[in-house]
């Protein structure tokens, strides 16, 4: 008889969420309770954008999330070289709302 792990969780992709959403702008915001991750694609000479998938967390998987982001980066760029970024957004940010944090 197989004998199976009680700890083992069994996740359901869906063909629709497996194609993904892509994202060029996150949105974090947080209240005492939860964190908001907003993930929005901004296009180039377009001045509105939509927020494209909401993630709402507790505090801990939001931090859980971090280190979990932290490691996956560091793995990648040993592979594949240092992640640059541009220390300038290259894309107006006045749209409005809070302020953006990625």
């Amino acid at each position: 008889m197989e004998q199976q792990n009680e700890n083992q969780l069994n996740i359901e992709l869906s063909e629709e969420i497996a194609e993904g959403i892509f994202s060029n702008l996150a949105i974090i915001t947080h209240s005492n309770t939860e964190f908001v991750l907003d993930f929005i694609r901004v296009m180039p000479g377009i001045p509105k954008a939509k927020v494209k998938s909401r993630i709402i967390l507790t505090p801990e998987h939001a931090k859980r999330l971090m280190l979990a982001m932290q490691d996956n980066i560091e793995k990648f760029e040993a592979v594949h070289g240092r992640i640059k970024t541009q220390d300038e957004t290259p894309f107006p940010m006045g749209f409005g709302g809070p302020t953006a944090q990625a």
